[in-house]
């Protein structure tokens, strides 16, 4: 449900729709150690050009070649239209001649990209977050795209792959200093949809930033029409009260996965003293409130300071369900274990 995956597919449907043969790679199932988890997905033109990754690198190279080749034959075989399943590194040998790390396997399906129309049909949906899983039937192709719920993980039985596709992330700041600019910075190159609304027009002349989308009118008014749902972060930066305040109501009460708002400690513990008894909000809706905003890293400037809060913003949104733990990251982490 990563929004490189989303790019991926836009890749791939843009080059079907120049000419270009494409297929599509995605990971299954993984045990010992992967650095790319099931459900990752590639994209090969027919001229070896990729988009995504299912490797890291390991088995790119093997894997252009080989659908370079079945794209080359399928003309001859009318196995060649339909999906397949390919493995590596089911032997220490063949893991060793991959790279694979620590020793670890992948399987995979490899499937010829024909019809266009469901790409096509889940960016759009996706752009209007919605939440899509695509139903890849093996035996035959026949891709049906469903409604699916945030939590829902990749499936596969053998004959039918499941995977999720999910909007793009959003990050709402209120405020369009400095710190802001920073902030935005660091999020678009985590492939965030970076918004920032601030009504002073002494800070927005400086908002130069491309991709960055103004929205306009009050911070609060802007957060309703936003409609944040669990793909939204919403970050007050401002340090004003009229315009966080207002701003903060009106997120603690939608779905953002992430509020926080700037300010010191005893900043914050009057904030939530005038939220609570001006606007009756109980505990819990106040302990949702990330603030002093960010991770504690003795952060002095303002990159800095963008550093540890979109840090905190990553942890929170890759915490697991359910109150458990963030995962580990690292190229030798476990994801599955292997068959018995």
């Amino acid at each position: 449900m990563e929004s490189l995956d989303l790019r991926v597919l836009a890749d791939a449907l843009q080059w079907r729709q120049s000419g270009h043969a494409v297929t599509l790679v995605t990971v299954v199932e993984t045990w010992g150690s992967a650095p790319r988890p099931p459900g990752a997905l590639l994209a090969v033109r027919d001229d070896g050009a990729v988009s995504g990754s299912v490797s890291g690198g390991c088995v790119e190279d093997d894997l252009i070649a080989q659908t370079k080749a079945a794209l080359q034959n399928r003309a001859a075989s009318p196995d060649q239209e339909r999906p397949s399943m390919l493995a590596y590194g089911v032997s220490k040998e063949e893991a060793a001649r991959f790279g694979l790390p620590c020793g670890g396997t992948l399987r995979l399906v490899r499937e010829p990209l024909l019809d266009t129309a469901w790409v096509q049909d889940l960016l759009d949906r996706t752009a209007r977050h919605k939440l899509v899983a695509r139903q890849l039937t093996l035996s035959t192709g026949a891709v049906q795209l469903l409604p699916a719920t945030r939590g829902q993980a990749m499936a596969f039985d053998g004959s039918v792959l499941t995977t999720v596709f999910g909007p793009k992330w959003r990050l709402l700041l209120i405020g369009a200093g400095q710190l802001s600019q920073a902030v935005a910075q660091m999020a678009q190159m985590l492939d965030f949809e970076v918004l920032v609304c601030d009504p002073r027009d002494e800070y927005v002349t400086t908002l130069r930033m491309d991709g960055v989308t103004r929205v306009m009118g009050m911070p609060d008014d802007a957060v309703r029409a936003l409609a944040p749902d669990a793909h939204t972060a919403i970050v007050a930066l401002t340090h004003d009260p009229k315009l966080d305040d207002m701003a903060l109501l009106e997120a603690l009460g939608s779905d953002a996965f992430y509020v926080g708002a700037l300010g010191s400690r005893r900043n914050q513990q009057a904030r939530k003293q005038r939220l609570a008894e001006h606007f009756d909000l109980t505990a819990d809706v106040l302990a949702r409130l990330h603030g002093p905003v960010g991770l504690s890293i003795g952060a002095k400037t303002p990159a800095e300071i963008a550093v540890s809060i979109i840090a905190q913003v990553v942890q929170v949104k890759n915490a697991a369900p359910q109150g458990q733990p963030v995962a580990e990251t690292g190229a030798c982490l476990a994801t599955t274990h292997p068959p018995s």
